[in-house]
């Protein structure tokens, strides 16, 4: 059991660090765009905030591996479990699911505690602005397609983790883009989980059914439908 309690920990850690982070995306292209004085070019605001994922991103995948695989994204784990991929099991992820839970609600009520009063209206989590039904099918079909697309790049993608990640990117910024009106979105159960613990959601049923059930089924589809479609590479073997 060392293992998954060494990896659950780890998750706890990244998960933390990124929705500390990732929360005030939105604040720091704001920064930079009037910095730049950007603020009225329409696709200004779009092409910043992709590069601050594509920077983010590439940081919290080497401390990710320094941290020996660890994840801030339940969904995703779900996908790569779904796919056959990694060594995941229900045991390690019943531990990890919890551990990336509770480090995005440290995550969240350390950055409000951060960032300045005047500009707390600017850092905040995901919500929904339609009914439950059309909330949940939202955030599930979103959920599918990120996760899909996670990992077609990173497994059938280029061999540049440059490229990979600015594909992923990408990807992101336009499903949020999309999702902005409906749910956030989220595409991360842990995510949503620390934001709806701020504002006291988080033992309701809309929460869970919207932001956890929805998303962890578009997950597992998304590894069904790839593990259907596309061959894992090859395990390489390290030379004795």
């Amino acid at each position: 059991m060392k293992g998954p309690i060494k990896i659950a920990i780890a998750d706890m850690l990244i998960s933390f660090m990124w929705v500390f982070c990732s929360s005030a995306f939105g604040l720091l292209t704001y920064f930079i765009t009037t910095a730049a004085g950007v603020q009225t070019v329409p696709w200004a605001s779009i092409v910043i905030i992709t590069v601050v994922f594509f920077v983010f991103l590439s940081i919290f995948n080497i401390i990710g591996g320094f941290l020996g695989g660890a994840s801030f994204d339940p969904a995703a784990t779900t996908a790569f479990y779904a796919a056959g991929s990694g060594a995941d099991t229900l045991i390690s992820m019943a531990l990890r699911f919890p551990a990336q839970a509770f480090g995005a609600v440290g995550g969240a009520l350390a950055i409000m505690e951060a960032i300045p009063e005047q500009y707390k209206h600017m850092i905040e989590g995901p919500s929904v602005k339609v009914d439950t039904h059309t909330g949940a099918f939202a955030e599930g079909v979103l959920t599918f397609a990120i996760t899909f697309v996670v990992l077609l790049i990173m497994l059938r993608g280029p061999q540049s983790e440059i490229f990979k990640t600015w594909f992923l990117s990408i990807v992101i910024v336009t499903l949020v883009t999309f999702g902005s009106a409906y749910t956030g979105p989220s595409m991360n159960p842990a995510f949503a989980f620390g934001w709806a613990y701020v504002h006291n959601q988080h033992d309701t049923w809309d929460h869970f059914y919207i932001y956890w059930i929805c998303p962890f089924i578009g997950a597992t589809l998304a590894g069904w439908v790839f593990r259907q479609f596309f061959s894992l590479p090859p395990v390489k073997v390290k030379k004795t």
